[in-house]
């Protein structure tokens, strides 16, 4: 999901700032080519493991689920790794007009607090919605 969003919204001029536990950065090839396409489109790419650095003024917060389907059995580590990563209110503060962002399916709790996925600020069911008309339209290109 990092990748695509990044080298994605670089395409779109934006700017962009990943925060990870350390080693567990986007591929560095990946960060790469983003930096390049950035440098013709007007955007940025940051990479680095502080949280509240990278939401700090921000528009958009995106997060993903902390365990990939297929890595499960790195759930715990992982836990305990990203605690710091979870987007809730706290590290909203540093973003109080950004929109809050995650493509489902989201786990409570841990990469996402109740309070912003919930809360006003979050859009992530607008979100779901556009991506569902995006995929039909998808579909029907497909197949006619």
């Amino acid at each position: 999901m990092c990748h695509s969003l990044l080298l994605t919204a670089v395409l779109a001029g934006m700017d962009v700032r990943i925060a990870t536990p350390p080693s567990y950065e986007p591929d560095a090839d990946v960060v790469r080519h983003a930096t390049r396409l950035a440098k013709n489109t007007g955007g940025e790419v940051t990479v680095g493991n502080d949280p509240r650095a990278a939401v700090r003024g921000s528009d958009a917060v995106y997060t993903d689920t902390w365990t990939s389907m297929g890595a499960e059995a790195e759930a715990d580590l992982r836990r305990l790794r990203f605690a710091d990563f979870r987007v809730d209110a706290a590290l909203l503060s540093e973003a109080p007009a950004a929109l809050v962002m995650h493509c489902l399916p989201a786990h409570r709790g841990e990469e996402i607090s109740d309070e912003a996925l919930d809360g006003p600020q979050s859009v992530v069911l607008d979100q779901a919605e556009n991506r569902l008309y995006t995929q039909q339209a998808l579909l029907v290109d497909l197949l006619t």
